[in-house]
């Protein structure tokens, strides 16, 4: 007997944006999900890359925070450039901010004998250019704060540059930062654990948002 199998074309699902309407591709779905896959890589090196500094002292521990630096340097770069921002300025100064900071980055460690981030911690001046790509992940937070009103992504927001100009100027005792280091790794998991939940089309955005500023920038062009 013979069996007819018929396929059906699945329509896009039609949104209305602010600027008229838009619908969602496979392929807007796709960057959601490099995006989310993104920021758990990069939480999860920085916190085991955290748990090895609060728990474990032996010098063998160095190359390894190294190699997950290098991880979460990857990460959030991939992050940075599938996040959905619509101030194309501020998204570009983003990314900006994080190739300072992995320059400053290849510099320190190719131009010290000490393990990498034994020569950030006694060398607090590194973070000067470093610092730039903690810059770049706060200002992810500030958007995920800003467009989703995520309390974690609001302390991070904040914690970031406490901990790290507090490091910077040696204001801040040993205890506290280890104390902010250790909030800031578990805020950032679960921000990113959260991320998985949340439904794909909020991290797209309004997508004629994107198309009347698109044109908006063609025209004074």
């Amino acid at each position: 007997m013979n069996t007819q199998v018929s396929t059906q074309r699945i329509e896009p699902e039609v949104y209305q944006g602010q600027f008229g309407e838009f619908t969602i591709t496979q392929g807007d779905r796709r960057g959601v999900i490099i995006y989310r896959t993104a920021l758990m890589v990069a939480a999860l090196c920085f916190a085991i890359g955290t748990t090895l500094v609060l728990w474990q002292s032996n010098h063998s521990i160095l190359v390894v925070l190294t190699l997950l630096y290098t991880g979460f340097s990857v990460a959030l770069a991939v992050s940075l450039l599938t996040i959905h921002i619509y101030m194309a300025p501020l998204h570009r100064a983003l990314q900006i901010f994080w190739g300072i900071g992995a320059i400053a980055a290849l510099v320190v460690a190719h131009g010290s004998e000490e393990p990498f981030a034994l020569t950030i911690y006694t060398h607090p001046e590194t973070l000067l250019g470093i610092g730039f790509m903690f810059v770049a992940l706060t200002g992810l937070f500030f958007k995920e704060a800003f467009c989703f009103d995520r309390l974690e992504t609001k302390f991070l927001t904040l914690l970031i540059p406490v901990l790290l100009l507090g490091h910077l100027f040696g204001i801040l005792p040993v205890i506290a930062e280890r104390a902010l280091l250790a909030a800031w790794a578990m805020l950032f998991v679960i921000f990113a654990l959260r991320k998985t939940f949340q439904p794909i089309p909020a991290d797209i955005g309004d997508k004629s948002v994107f198309a009347y500023l698109h044109q908006q920038r063609s025209s004074h062009a």
